[in-house]
């Protein structure tokens, strides 16, 4: 028995479920689990769904599943496993030691294929788990050659994901164009309150008493692009500012490791600015 994981989204349509449930049995595939959403508002129907069964002729499955489906369907049959992903990271070392690893003891899920940093500091910890490590420093250099450079590294690896690991530079528009909905982002939820520079600091003096942060997709608009996960812990007014950030880097660990671990296993379909989550 193999293992068959089909995802779908098309435009919503009354029978669809029955109709999909047909095609998928006449391949002599049991469906082990089926997650469905539709958005009522915007008429569209997305699926996921793991299927059991003898091997079969998976592009065959795919184009039948289009043929029957509404016009403009979108029908992946076994996406790639595991997910390669690309780090991007500055200075600090949290987010970038959790994956690293997670990914040392051989996760099914995700392999980390490289890492590249606009500061050199990390290289010696990323090496130490045999992980590559790329400086790519944007010192008095124009953004567009910075960008170019670490395309250029990028396209020797042709990671699934590049993962924003407190990577402290703004993409450019078309770097983010050229792998639309294929980037992590993870950060402080304190934003739009706390913008800017020292936001523990700001959070501490307004006396905030959740803490929390967000991944999402990066898209061309700073920080708004689709949420893939979100989580708050309590804290209260015995916290110092110090205490504020290392509460705050456990839960962007926590985080964007779940992020990480949605998009590995396919869970994650986007609809313009929002997600579709079949946790």
């Amino acid at each position: 028995m193999e293992s068959t994981l089909i995802l779908i989204q098309c435009r919503d349509q009354m029978g669809l479920v029955s109709r999909i449930a047909g095609i998928i049995v006449s391949y002599n595939l049991n469906i082990d689990t089926m997650r469905e959403f539709v958005e009522v508002n915007e008429s569209l129907f997305f699926a996921r769904l793991e299927c059991s069964g003898p091997s079969f002729d998976v592009e065959l499955l795919r184009a039948e599943l289009v043929k029957h489906l509404p016009g403009g369907a979108m029908v992946t049959v076994n996406p790639p496993s595991p997910k390669k992903i690309a780090i991007l990271v500055t200075k600090e070392y949290h987010c970038l030691g959790d994956i690293l690893v997670r990914n040392f003891f051989q996760s099914k899920e995700v392999k980390v294929c490289c890492v590249l940093g606009n500061h050199s500091d990390l290289r010696s910890f990323t090496e130490g788990f045999s992980v590559p490590f790329h400086h790519v420093s944007g010192k008095e250099r124009k953004k567009e050659d910075f960008e170019t450079e670490i395309i250029g590294i990028l396209e020797t690896y042709a990671p699934d994901y590049l993962v924003l690991a407190k990577f402290m530079q703004i993409l450019s528009t078309d770097f983010v164009a050229r792998y639309p909905n294929r980037i992590i982002n993870i950060h402080h939820s304190f934003l739009p309150a706390f913008a800017g520079a020292r936001p523990y600091r700001q959070a501490f003096e307004r006396g905030v008493k959740l803490i929390g942060a967000t991944a999402h997709f990066v898209t061309g608009n700073l920080d708004e692009g689709p949420i893939i996960t979100q989580q708050t812990i309590s804290i209260d007014h015995t916290y110092t500012v110090n205490e504020m950030v290392k509460a705050g880097q456990e839960v962007e660990k926590a985080v964007l490791n779940k992020a990480i671990s949605l998009i590995s296993r396919d869970k994650v379909f986007t609809n313009g600015n929002k997600t579709i989550v079949f946790e």
